[in-house]
Formats: structure tokens, C-alpha cells, sequence
């Protein structure tokens, strides 16, 4: 019989209290971070290295950049699944990209996000899948659009912007669209968390004398006008972009409570917060108070793109750092955006020892994670970055709980069968991880790999704890697997 550890024992096995079994050691706690990377596909910037590329190509390439974050004992990949009213997984609401094929809307023959929750979820990774709410249509984009895209459908919604087409957030019919396509894969899709970044009403673009061109959004402003509206113009923009966060948090709570909502807003709220610092004023041109939504509670991790060196007095990175600590007011997860790629192993570049002080640094203002921008640095080792992350992520982590999307009934051991040359492990409710730790000569090994109904392992030699982890981030109890 398999011989169950206890809840307390769990807290020292896998982050968990202790207690002994049989007076047999127990392994060092895991530590928990979340340790992600975003996936960019816009311009081909992260994955596929081109559009046009044979599916197998492709695929391996995807598979390879999950090989290098396991490799590297991250724990979570932000893949970007939206770029610009386009899809890289099949939907019957949105063309598929063209930095898969080369031409919008045109089949690549597979369906990315389905292999990427698929093989990240075997390698102990989280999937979330990253949309942009409002482009319509990216500088880089080559191919012309299909009568399907909504620049061609409904350009009303999709007004010309400078280099870009970017929908009116203030439209109802443009927040419905983009809430229906991330409640659309939230829905079939077993990924992990949805995310945004920092492109609300987007960054303001110029004309040909350098001025300022308008957002093309009078059409809404006047009809707000007409219907009695009251506020100010900028307050207006804010106002819907606000309505968007909140509707989308309630809307994937409601689909499924456990599934993350993130967002990366650009790292200064506004100039002189905290006292000192400058820089663009996102809530004034962007007409994004993420300020209000992180105090709000209308996520459940909050990532800031903290793009600057430490030593940056006016961009302070620790100053920085610390204000978004302190607007925390409901305690969300806090996992500050870095800019790895920033190291370039050149002279305007940063140090690779830049990145390790300031993930040493949320470590200490007690940010339980980072994200790193972006995985093109990784995969080739940029200035040593990698090697850096290999050293600063010695020890696997777990990615840390979020108890305010648990379920209520505890989460029960797993239970584990030997038979042959495999080990399955079952739990219920399906689990999204299974860990292992092995006794070895050399200390404990550690495995995260994918949960489900029935999980089959390899069988191990000598002592092996089993526990689950669900989607809340919670631990079972550990099992001790049968040795014969």
C-alpha cells in the first residue's frame, strides 16, 4: 500500500509543515515564484522565427523554446495568441495570423495554442495565452487582409492610426469582440491564465511635421455627447478602458474561476509616483489607470514593466518596484515585467548580472515571481543571459498559490499505483502537475510533468514522494509510492 504523508508533512516536503513518516528524511521545501517568459509573435519577434515556415518547422521550434524554459526551471510561458485581431489557434471569430503562414486567414495546418498547452503542460509549465484587446493591424503585417478581418469587415471599428489600424476602445461593439475571442479560448482551451499588456488606447503616433495625430474616435465621443453624457473627454476614454478590465476579469472568473487573469501595464503610473520619478504618463496618453484596476483587485497578477536598470534614478527600477508594492491593497500576485533582453553582450547593453539583481530585488520586496522579455534572448544565450538564469534559478519552483480562486473542498492525495515498468498517479479532481521527488545517493531530484485523470511515469528506484498540484496552485498531501 502506498503510504500517505501527511498535510502537515507536505508543508516541508513541497512548500508545505513537517512531520516525519516513519522517521525517513524529508526533502528540502520547494521554493514557489513564478518564473515566466513571454512568447511574442508579433513580427515574428519570439516564434516562428519567420512566417511561411513548414508546420514541422514550426512545431520544433515551439517545442524547443519549452525544452530551453524547462531547461532553465522556468514555470510559466505568456505565449501570444492575438497579435492583431488574428489568431494562432483555430477560431471561428478571427483569421489566423500571418506570421504563421505569410497571409492572413490562410490554415498553417495545425493549431499552435493546442500544442503549446499540450507540451508546456509536459514539461510542469503553465500556458497563458496573451491577447491584445484593441490592434487591429501591426506595422510589420505584410499580407493583404481577408474580408473576414474585421479591418476589411467592420472598419468602422478599425480606423487607420498612424503606421497602425487600432479599434475604438470606447465601442461597445469593439470591448464585446475582444471579450468574446478571450472568453472564446478560455472556454476551449485548458490554459492556464489570459493576459494583456500595456496597449490600451495606443502609444500616440505622429505625422510627417512631427505632430501629434488625434485617435480617430469622434464618432463615439459625439454619441456620448448626444446621449448627455458627462465627463471630461479623457475621462470618458478611461472610464471604457476601466469597464474592459473589470468585464474581463468578471467574465473569466464566471467561465472559469481558476484560470489567471494578468496584465502588464507600462511601469510608471503617472510622473512623481513615486516622488522623483519621470517619464511617459500612461494614465494621460494611454487613458490607462492601472493604478485603479491593481487596487481594485480586477486581476490576479500584476506585472509591470519594470524596463530599466537598477541604478536609473528618474526609471528606478527598486523605487518603482516598491510604489506598485505598496498600491497592492489586495494582495495580489505582484511579478514585475524585466527587460532581458536588454542584455546584449555589448557595450550599450546591460550586464547579464543586471537581470539576477533585480530578480534578487523582488525577492526581497517580497514579489514572489518575474516575467522576462522576451524568449529570443534565452534561446540564443544573448550575453549570457541564460547561463545567468541558470544560476539564479538553481533549485525548481512552484509557481505560488492563489487562494482567492480555490476551490473551498481541500485537495485530496493522489493515489499511486506500481505496476511493471510505470507508475500512475490519479487524482480527483484531475490535477493540472504531478510532482516527484526522488532520494537519490546525491540529495532529492525534483519533477513537475503533467497531472490529469491518470498520469503515467516512470517507475522510480527507491524512495519517491508523489503529490498534485490543481490549477489555485494548492498541494495535496504526499504520497509515498509503493517500492515494489
Amino acid at each position: 500500500m502506498p503510504r500517505l504523508v501527511s498535510a502537515a508533512a507536505v508543508a516541508v516536503l513541497l512548500a508545505l509543515p513537517a512531520a516525519a513518516t516513519q522517521n525517513a528524511p524529508l526533502p528540502p521545501p520547494l521554493k514557489r515564484e513564478f518564473r515566466g517568459v513571454w512568447v511574442a509573435t508579433v513580427g515574428n519577434i519570439d516564434w516562428p522565427t519567420k512566417p511561411g515556415l513548414p508546420a514541422a518547422q514550426q512545431k520544433a521550434e515551439l517545442i524547443a523554446i519549452l525544452d530551453k524554459a524547462a531547461e532553465l526551471k522556468l514555470n510559466a510561458v505568456i505565449f501570444q495568441v492575438r497579435p492583431m485581431a488574428d489568431s494562432l489557434y483555430r477560431s471561428e471569430l478571427e483569421p489566423w495570423s500571418e506570421y504563421l503562414t505569410g497571409q492572413l486567414g490562410t490554415d498553417p495546418g495545425y493549431d499552435p495554442l493546442a500544442l503549446a498547452v499540450q507540451e508546456a503542460h509536459a514539461r510542469g509549465l503553465e500556458l497563458h495565452a496573451w491577447f491584445n484587446p484593441y490592434r487591429a493591424r501591426h506595422p510589420t503585417a505584410k499580407s493583404v487582409a481577408p474580408p473576414t478581418h474585421v479591418t476589411k469587415a467592420r472598419p468602422d471599428l478599425a480606423p487607420a492610426y498612424g503606421k497602425h489600424h487600432w479599434m475604438n476602445p470606447t465601442n461597445p461593439e469593439v470591448q464585446k469582440r475582444s471579450l468574446d475571442v478571450i472568453l472564446d479560448v478560455v472556454k476551449r482551451y485548458d490554459v492556464d491564465g489570459v493576459h494583456i499588456d500595456d496597449y490600451f488606447y495606443p502609444y500616440k503616433e505622429k505625422d510627417a511635421a512631427g505632430k501629434v495625430i488625434p485617435f480617430p474616435d469622434d464618432d463615439t465621443w459625439a454619441a456620448y455627447q448626444k446621449a448627455g453624457g458627462k465627463l471630461a473627454r479623457d475621462d470618458w476614454r478611461r472610464d471604457a478602458v476601466n469597464a474592459f478590465v473589470r468585464r474581463m476579469y468578471d467574465g473569466v472568473k464566471t467561465a472559469k474561476p481558476t484560470v489567471q487573469v494578468g496584465i502588464s501595464p507600462f511601469g510608471i503610473w503617472r510622473p512623481g509616483h513615486p516622488a522623483g520619478i519621470a517619464g511617459l504618463d500612461q494614465y494621460a496618453e494611454l487613458y490607462a489607470d492601472a493604478r485603479l484596476w491593481l487596487n481594485e483587485g480586477w486581476v490576479d497578477y500584476w506585472t509591470p514593466q519594470l524596463y530599466w536598470p537598477i541604478a536609473q534614478q528618474k526609471q528606478s527600477f527598486p523605487r518603482l518596484l516598491d510604489w506598485w508594492a505598496a498600491e497592492n491593497t489586495k494582495k495580489r500576485h505582484l511579478w514585475p515585467g524585466l527587460y532581458t533582453s536588454r542584455v546584449t553582450g555589448a557595450d550599450k547593453g546591460w550586464p547579464a548580472t543586471e537581470v539576477a539583481e533585480q530578480i534578487g530585488l523582488t525577492r526581497k520586496t517580497g514579489a514572489n515571481g518575474a516575467v522576462h522579455f522576451s524568449m529570443k534572448a534565452l534561446m540564443k544565450n544573448t550575453g549570457g543571459v541564460a547561463d545567468e538564469l541558470k544560476r539564479v534559478y538553481a533549485e525548481p519552483a512552484l509557481v505560488p498559490e492563489t487562494p482567492w480562486a480555490a476551490p473551498k473542498e481541500p485537495l485530496a492525495a493522489p493515489r499511486v499505483v506500481v505496476a511493471g515498468g510505470n507508475m500512475t498517479v490519479t487524482s480527483d479532481p484531475p490535477a493540472r502537475f504531478v510532482i516527484v521527488r526522488q532520494e537519490t545517493a546525491g540529495g532529492w531530484t525534483t519533477t513537475v510533468t503533467a497531472g490529469g485523470p491518470g498520469a503515467t511515469l516512470p517507475r522510480r528506484v527507491g524512495r519517491v514522494l508523489v503529490s498534485v498540484q490543481d490549477q489555485a496552485g494548492r498541494l495535496s498531501p504526499a504520497v509515498e509510492a509503493p517500492r515494489r
